[in-house]
């Protein structure tokens, strides 16, 4: 293959760049076809939480019309249970959310916005009422809880998983010294990053949407470019751009 036809095809041969999710995932796949030297650094790990309310929340589905989630962990944990009831309404967040809640809940997934935001989720909600049970991660804020109470809905909102900050080990805070780019996902994998490494990145920083670029603001670390997407392949898509722009 000519070097112009593997730049079409690879755009990101040659590039190394850092993924910061708990696990290596769909992200990692595509960067890595994209022909970037994938460096999983996991900056998060995800625990069940220890409150037991969800367990509580679960086992009382039948009094919720909704129940609404807001990442793949959460839907992870609460589609079984879901699963049995099937006059229970769905939301998710955005679309690989709502992949993970149908296949473990058995059905479609009611309402899911085009953006992939809390904020579009409750816009999305708006004209329609009930009890609803939001599962979401202890770190989260109260966007989709206070936005739902404020459009009528009856809100329960509980801690689905808790996301437990990593420090890198030496050896994967070497690799990062000489990547091109850092990946970010979750506002956590921003509050990880700078707890252990400080506010310095990479030259290219990409995060997944404007949740994550907020907390990286507020935690003093400069986001060079933001997915206009706001999934794994929008963050792809703005990784492949930012450092074509660095050639």
């Amino acid at each position: 293959m000519s070097q112009l036809g593997e730049m079409a095809s690879r755009p990101l041969a040659g590039r190394r760049v850092v993924t910061t999710r708990d696990r290596r995932s769909r992200l990692d796949s595509l960067l890595a076809v994209a022909g970037a030297d994938v460096i999983h650094v996991p900056l998060i790990r995800i625990e069940p939480p220890v409150d037991g309310r969800l367990d509580a929340a679960l086992e009382a589905l039948d009094t919720f019309d909704w129940l609404v989630v807001t990442s793949q962990h959460g839907a992870a944990r609460v589609g079984v249970a879901a699963a049995a009831h099937p006059g229970l309404r769905l939301a998710a967040v955005g679309s690989a959310t709502a992949a993970v809640l149908a296949e473990t809940a058995g059905r479609a997934v009611d309402v899911v916005p085009e953006r992939q935001t809390g904020a579009d989720l409750v816009s999305a909600l708006a004209g329609r009422s009930g009890r609803a049970l939001v599962a979401q991660a202890d770190r989260a804020d109260d966007t989709i809880a206070s936005g739902l109470g404020e459009h009528g809905f009856v809100v329960d909102a509980v801690t689905a998983y808790r996301t437990v900050l990593r420090s890198p080990t030496w050896r994967e805070r070497a690799a990062i010294e000489t990547a091109d780019g850092v990946g970010f996902a979750s506002g956590s994998a921003v509050d990880a990053w700078v707890d252990a490494l400080g506010p310095d990145t990479p030259p290219v920083a990409v995060a997944i949407g404007p949740t994550t670029t907020a907390a990286a603001a507020r935690r003093g670390l400069e986001i060079t470019h933001v997915a206009a997407d706001h999934d794994v392949d929008g963050l792809v898509e703005a990784m492949t751009v930012a450092l074509a722009e660095r050639s």
